[in-house]
């Protein structure tokens, strides 16, 4: 008799992995729900017994085993720690692409081989598939769900242990096969914000850890035009948090399109007055850019995200000496410094990396 493939499930409380838990024991495979345990700050509510109870739940109406991960050190180093020192340099980081990477696809994944497993799963809406040799992450069937943006540093060791089990269908077959298999979270609301943490106001989250600096609200000719509680707390394209004076209730929402660390100004503009203005970036330079299937070199085809559920752009990409350049076939706006850029060639995911420069 064949040995059955053992797949720990991270099981997270919510409905995704719960459904990707139960298909996989449907489909034969040894299943064990894993609960990954991460660093939460004490100014915030203690969400994760009650997620865990979820998950312990879910875990008992498949009758699978079940047991918890302590990822507290990991999570709290290369997450929040990274993710605060970032803001505090002027930049933008993607919290939950770090997740992934050193969490998900690192400790816990890492756990799961010593511990004697095959593979490890996720509810993670995106596809694995296997092609001359190469293991490539795709885009999910459900373009509105699909998280492939946040798993592009996947290698190819970890994408060969790593099963998606959700990734083939949409979100509303996903919840009725949550009702086929009786599970307690078929109802429950899909979870929002930070990675694990949930969703939190990222300037009162930050504010515990950097102190509140009044500056000036600028326009695009550099005029005083409000205030705001100082420039690292703000992401571009952010329409709120910040004070415009002498208003009325005609004027145009604004949105910050650039920041100055060193000045502690931000500078605003309005879709509705500005399009020209702002829509003014030809091109980004990004570092650390990671190929997840190997070097690509047909440029024609390319296309990139600079922003999580950002419809793709055409782009061209160019090796520099310090890194790569991607060049845009249209002007882009709103593009921040610390983000990741993720290129496509069609619905696969090519690879990504940093961006650190916007022309």
């Amino acid at each position: 008799m064949l040995k059955k493939p053992k797949v720990f499930v991270g099981v997270s409380g919510g409905v995704d992995s719960s459904v990707a838990l139960a298909l996989l024991k449907e489909g034969g495979y040894d299943v064990t729900g894993v609960f990954l345990k991460v660093w939460q700050p004490d100014f915030l509510p203690c969400d994760w017994k009650e997620e865990k109870r979820s998950a312990m739940r879910v875990c008992a109406t498949l009758d699978v085993p079940f047991m918890t991960l302590d990822c507290t050190d990991e999570y709290k180093k290369e997450v929040v720690d990274y993710m605060i020192s970032e803001y505090r340099a002027g930049r933008v980081p993607n919290p939950d692409i770090f997740c992934n990477k050193y969490v998900k696809f690192g400790v816990f994944l890492n756990k799961a081989l010593e511990l004697g497993a095959d593979f490890i799963a996720t509810g993670h809406y995106a596809k694995v598939e296997v092609k001359s040799k190469k293991y490539e992450l795709l885009e999910s069937v459900d373009k509105e769900k699909d998280q492939s943006y946040f798993l592009y540093t996947l290698t190819q060791e970890q994408l060969s242990h790593t099963l998606f089990p959700v990734g083939k269908m949409t979100k509303p077959e996903v919840r009725k096969l949550a009702v086929k298999f009786g599970l307690p979270t078929a109802t429950k609301k899909d979870s929002q914000g930070l990675c694990f943490i949930g969703k939190v106001d990222m300037k009162d989250f930050l504010s515990h850890y950097m102190k509140i600096k009044p500056g000036n609200v600028l326009n695009l000719d550099k005029e005083v035009i409000g205030n705001h509680d100082g420039a690292f707390f703000y992401t571009i394209g952010q329409r709120h948090g910040f004070t415009i004076l002498k208003k009325s209730s005609v004027d145009p929402r604004f949105f910050v399109i650039s920041k100055d660390i060193e000045n502690n100004t931000i500078t605003v503009a309005s879709k509705e007055n500005d399009t020209k203005e702002i829509y003014s970036i030809s091109k980004i330079s990004i570092f650390d850019l990671h190929f997840v299937s190997g070097f690509f070199s047909n440029s024609e085809s390319l296309t990139v995200r600079i922003r999580y559920r950002q419809e793709k752009q055409k782009c061209t990409l160019t090796k520099t000496k310090d890194g790569y350049d991607i060049s845009f076939n249209e002007l882009q706006n709103g593009i921040a410094i610390g983000q990741s850029a993720v290129l496509y060639d069609d619905n696969k995911v090519v690879g990504g990396g940093i961006i650190e420069k916007v022309y």
